[in-house]
């Protein structure tokens, strides 16, 4: 799908195009092969590199080609499932044309042609870094979530109340974070190259929403960092408590054995069908009773001053 958006900066609306001009921004979502060749032809582009970007693995970097640049990023989404993910996103930034190649529709797509944000198609440069900042929010909504599924987590443990399903949700969570951090840390070392201004011409203001947008992908990096971090934290405390739980119920269970196997010793004797001593007196059975459990408080108080038990 190919479509052409015109704004200008007196526009009020944003206006669909039947055909490419001067100034529009030309946006393409899923291109066919016979689109791809299309646009190759029209625009004098690299086949190759517009066929990078419908590829789900590629990761961000530039590229120029003459006075054409290529950047590449990657934006947030949720899949029809639902679970995070991120795809790739190709700006194609040359002397008079600005296009955005990518696999499905652009979350951010929405926000521009509603109004919510101010733009326009002929500020090319501006506009592109209004998408990645947007791209940037986007992040951090989805980061803020993740947030919040770990500390839901988190609470569970203080109540004793955690369970397999979350650690099933763990690893789903840790894989959207690793996705995440594979994307920014590439996308801030682009946006270090853009700063260059070889890539694309950068007003003073466009350079401080370049900066911006650094610093917000570093607290984005470090989110996901923190996070990581604290599922690993939860992880180490559920084993520890697990393991103490563990060493109290087999204490427990020692005690237990050792209560019955003490007693059961002395009456197994008197059981057996032999002559034993005092078996004919009728106080054998109290002395017998009572010796066991004087010598059950005699083990237990040497097991606890010895700190067995």
């Amino acid at each position: 799908m190919i479509n052409y958006y015109y704004k200008s900066l007196r526009s009020e609306e944003v206006k669909e195009l039947e055909d490419y001009k001067r100034g529009a921004w030309v946006y393409v979502e899923a291109p066919s092969e016979r689109e791809v060749a299309e646009l190759v032809e029209k625009f004098k582009l690299d086949q190759s590199t517009i066929e990078d970007a419908l590829d789900e693995n590629e990761m961000p970097r530039l590229e120029k080609d003459g006075s054409t640049s290529y950047i590449f990023v990657r934006f947030a989404m949720t899949n029809e499932d639902g679970e995070l993910m991120t795809m790739p996103l190709l700006f194609v930034f040359g002397e008079e044309l600005l296009m955005t190649v990518s696999l499905v529709r652009l979350p951010p797509l929405s926000n521009f042609m509603s109004g919510k944000v101010e733009f326009a198609t002929t500020q090319r440069a501006k506009l592109v870094l209004q998408i990645l900042n947007q791209i940037s929010d986007h992040y951090d909504t989805y980061i803020s979530v993740t947030s919040k599924q770990i500390k839901r987590i988190r609470a569970h443990l203080r109540q004793h109340d955690i369970g397999n399903q979350d650690f099933i949700d763990f690893v789903g969570i840790e894989d959207e974070l690793n996705e995440f951090l594979s994307a920014l840390i590439p996308t801030n070392a682009t946006l270090r190259r853009l700063l260059l201004g070889r890539y694309m011409p950068l007003f003073e203001e466009d350079q401080d929403i370049v900066e911006d947008l650094l610093l917000n992908n570093e607290q984005s990096i470090e989110a996901c960092n923190s996070n990581m971090k604290s599922i690993t934290n939860i992880r180490d405390a559920y084993t520890s408590i697990s393991s103490n739980n563990l060493n109290r119920t087999i204490k427990i269970l020692t005690i237990a054995t050792v209560m019955i196997a003490i007693p059961n010793l002395f009456f197994s004797m008197y059981g057996m069908n032999i002559d034993l001593p005092f078996q004919h007196h009728i106080w054998a059975f109290t002395a017998l009773l009572s010796f066991s459990v004087i010598l059950l408080v005699v083990v237990g108080s040497y097991a606890r001053r010895k700190r067995i038990f």
